[in-house]
């Protein structure tokens, strides 16, 4: 389906763009097709998903390909644990089209509405050190080329290609089809509970060696961490999930609604920010539960934010999270998001935030309709000084010269994007800005 005109906007309502034309293609084949067209009328091209990205990695001021209509399982070997799903493929649609087959997804983010290959090629990751992000799961992609022709990339083709192409930023081509390799259904006994924030950063180590998956998230205006850790189990397990009516209390009447109603309200009144952070800790954040993993990992969030993330090397995680404890409280501001601290193992991909080192993430994020500027900026200039590597799909200011001195194989990379896709077909102002024209 084509059709003309309209304006494109993320879900942050951070980037917009009225593209000339709009395709939306069923198959694969209807994605070649449209990089075909779009190249013989010289029109670049990009390709998206959900919009669940901050930053203008997809917008399309030229041909605007939306994948919604490209969903569903391709194939999948309960034997080997590879699936392969067609690129559109919503997240939270994969544990059902996963389950006949007795597989599930390695890790999860804490959100599930992107697509698949938006996931991986921002470099979504969930939590846990001995866990990578989404773009290790990937064993192999097909993607149109800017010739338009079908490239497939995995370990039988192409394979020195993959740790670029797993994780490409829509630089490369557009993906069709992501082969993930899973890994047999398994629950998760999770706790979650309030800690000392004193006693979570001494014992920060410990606590998330100790545990399969660990995070923790701090209200500025508080000394309480809300800490989150699970615990992986056999898929026979039995099940004992958060009871209805109070998972809806938590998730949706108190979580979102409420908080949202606050965070519209601060704006007006910022002084009620605190003592709303200091309640909001007592009254969530305490509970226990097992249940089938993606059902742990991920959460509902429907308050609309803007968000700012960097990986740091593990052990700067502490001294720069004191850091930006120590910026909130000198600048006498009033954050109504929390601060989410979060973690994952060493990786291969090139632009992995974690290539060639075990991370920790530290998120801010702050209402959509309050200006985030200042307090981002502010707490870029924390991370970077902590050795920080920017999440590709959240927001950050760092150019291509910088970014190059933060990913070993930055040149590799562009190198490739230069054998590609040498005329830029696949490219747009936030791309040439990161990587380069």
């Amino acid at each position: 389906m084509t059709r003309i005109g309209g304006t494109w906007e993320n879900w942050g309502r951070t980037a917009r763009v009225k593209p000339i034309r709009v395709e939306r293609p069923r198959t694969p084949e209807g994605v070649q097709r449209a990089v075909k067209a779009a190249v013989t009328h010289g029109l670049t091209v990009k390709a998206v998903g959900a919009g669940h990205s901050f930053t203008g990695i997809a917008v399309a001021p030229g041909v605007l390909l939306e994948l919604d209509d490209l969903q569903g399982l391709v194939s999948a070997d309960a034997v080997t644990g590879r699936a392969t799903l067609l690129a559109g493929t919503r997240l939270h649609r994969i544990p059902g089209l996963l389950a006949p087959y007795g597989l599930a997804m390695e890790n999860l983010g804490d959100i599930d509405r992107q697509s698949i290959s938006g996931a991986i090629s921002t470099g979504t990751h969930g939590t846990g050190a001995r866990f990578g992000g989404l773009a290790t799961q990937v064993v192999g992609v097909t993607m149109i080329t800017a010739e338009g022709e079908f490239l497939r990339i995995d370990e039988a083709q192409h394979s020195e290609l993959l740790p670029a192409a797993a994780l490409g930023l829509g630089a490369l081509g557009v993906i069709v089809e992501v082969t993930l390799q899973c890994v047999p259904a398994f629950v998760m006994q999770a706790v979650d509970e309030p800690a000392p924030l004193e006693d979570v950063l001494a014992t920060l180590e410990h606590r998330v060696a100790a545990s399969d998956h660990f995070e923790f998230y701090w209200f500025p205006h508080t000394e309480v961490a809300l800490t989150k850790r699970q615990t992986r189990l056999p898929e026979s397990v039995r099940r004992e999930p958060l009871p209805v009516v109070g998972k809806w209390i938590d998730e949706t009447l108190l979580s979102n609604g409420v908080y949202r109603v606050v965070c519209a309200a601060g704006r007006a009144v910022p002084a009620i920010t605190p003592p709303f952070s200091r309640l909001a800790v007592k009254l969530t954040g305490d509970r226990r539960y097992t249940d089938l993993s993606h059902r742990v990992l991920t959460q509902s969030r429907t308050v609309r934010f803007r968000e700012m993330e960097y990986a740091l090397p593990v052990e700067e995680v502490v001294p720069a999270f004191r850091e930006l404890q120590a910026l909130i409280a000198r600048r006498g501001w009033r954050i109504e998001f929390p601060v989410e601290v979060r973690f994952a193992a060493e990786d291969d991909r090139w632009l992995s935030t974690a290539h060639g080192r075990a991370s920790g993430y530290i998120a801010v994020h702050r209402y959509w309709r309050a200006d985030p500027t200042e307090y981002f900026e502010a707490v870029e200039r924390i991370m970077l000084e902590h050795g920080g590597r920017p999440h590709w799909g959240k927001l950050h200011t760092l150019t291509a010269e910088q970014l190059r001195e933060r990913y070993p194989r930055f040149d590799e990379f562009t190198a490739l994007r230069d054998r590609l896709d040498p005329e830029r077909r696949f490219s747009n102002t936030h791309l040439e800005r990161v990587l380069g024209s």
